[in-house]
């Protein structure tokens, strides 16, 4: 009798452990960890994306573990490509990716995918064709930059005439932002009756803009106005403009809204910009990882873009 009492003690203290016992066996969660890839942090625009992605993190804490990265120079593609290289190696669970290129990106984020890491697309657009090739299916997060241009186009018609000679300095002629911000400049212009007289490449960088737009000075005396693919290009714009003694007959427009592009609007030697707010595209990015490895579909979301004038 006392036996069986025993036996039945012990059948009891097993039932009661032998949960505390299954729940102490399972893993802990572990948060995803995402890797935030930019351009060129040497560009105010990518340090303000980067400064809205840790500060989405620091208040999301609990959800997901952050990386980020920059390359040195809006053109230094090769080395993008070791960073994502090196995201893949210790297999991060999510690269969201400003790409330097965006027919040479394609290659390695299908490297990344093919090692099961899920790859978002923010800022500048991966080339349609190129993913196609791959077989390769990214979600976007970001403004349209065509509109965005458009837009910019149109306040400058604005305070032009019908058969005034205008020019582009775009971006870097392989990124699809820069096509489509010549694109959408294009359009405002050509709806306006204007003359563009030329379409030239600054590399995003300020000092080629510079060059540039002192070409476009000597071969276009009469030049009204120079549009370009993002403020870092204004700045060298501008530059060339006073240091040719003509500021305040050329119009300059640029793109990002940059502090540096706040004075200049200040000081009306920049008319306007447009404000694609960097901190909202890498939230945007990182809340559409985050859903996709919650088990949403992917699905590209667009953010906004404001002008800027004085």
């Amino acid at each position: 009798m006392a036996l069986g009492k025993f036996l039945r003690s012990l059948l009891l203290v097993a039932v009661l452990l032998a949960p505390v016992s299954r729940l102490s066996a399972l893993p802990e969660r572990r948060r995803p960890v995402i890797a935030l890839i930019m351009k060129s942090l040497a560009n105010e625009f990518f340090l303000t994306m980067e400064e809205g992605a840790k500060e989405h993190q620091a208040r999301n804490a609990a959800r997901y573990e952050l990386i980020t990265r920059g390359i040195k120079d809006e053109g230094d593609v090769e080395q993008q490509i070791r960073i994502v290289e090196q995201m893949i190696a210790i297999r991060v669970d999510a690269i969201v990716l400003a790409p330097a290129d965006s027919e040479a990106l394609v290659p390695i984020c299908r490297a990344a995918a093919g090692a099961h890491i899920l790859v978002v697309n923010i800022d500048n657009r991966l080339d349609a064709s190129a993913l196609a090739e791959k077989g390769l299916r990214v979600p976007y997060s970001g403004p349209n930059n065509v509109e965005g241009a458009r837009e910019v186009g149109d306040y400058l018609a604005a305070r032009l005439e019908p058969g005034d000679k205008v020019a582009i300095v775009e971006g870097v002629p392989t990124a699809q932002n820069s096509k489509d911000r010549t694109r959408g400049f294009s359009e405002a212009m050509e709806t306006a009756g204007m003359r563009i007289v030329d379409v030239v490449s600054g590399y995003w960088e300020m000092e080629s803009a510079n060059a540039a737009a002192i070409t476009i000075m000597s071969e276009f005396p009469d030049i009204k106005a120079i549009l370009c693919g993002n403020d870092n290009m204004a700045l060298g714009v501008v530059a060339a403009i006073n240091a040719a003694g003509r500021s305040g007959r050329i119009l300059v427009t640029g793109f990002d809204d940059i502090s540096a592009a706040t004075k200049l609007l200040k000081q009306d030697k920049l008319l306007v910009t447009a404000d694609q707010h960097g901190d909202r595209i890498a939230v945007a990015g990182i809340e559409t990882a985050l859903a996709i490895l919650g088990g949403s579909p992917p699905a590209d979301r667009e953010t906004s873009i404001d002008l800027v004038t004085k």
